[in-house]
């Protein structure tokens, strides 16, 4: 990772909303997919996605992409 976690981390609510919002509007991505996407570094939205997935704001899809990669959706919250 290029910058510090500390920093990737502080960042997440800042990002959250441009995340999910991809997430909402492509349907599951994989986070290598999802970084092309957005623009962003991928190992720093792998950061981020486990932090949305801890928060409930993204859910793991069942089964795994051909590449390998575990899929992410947006869940809707209240």
């Amino acid at each position: 990772m290029s910058r510090d976690l500390r920093e990737v981390i502080r960042e997440e609510p800042l990002v959250r909303g441009r995340l999910v919002e991809l997430l909402f509007d492509a349907g599951p991505l994989t986070v290598p997919e999802l970084a092309e996407r957005s623009g962003f570094p991928e190992d720093e939205v792998m950061v981020w996605t486990m932090g949305l997935r801890k928060y409930g704001y993204v859910a793991e899809e069942k089964g795994v992409s051909d590449d390998g990669h575990y899929r992410y959706a947006a869940v809707k919250r209240p």
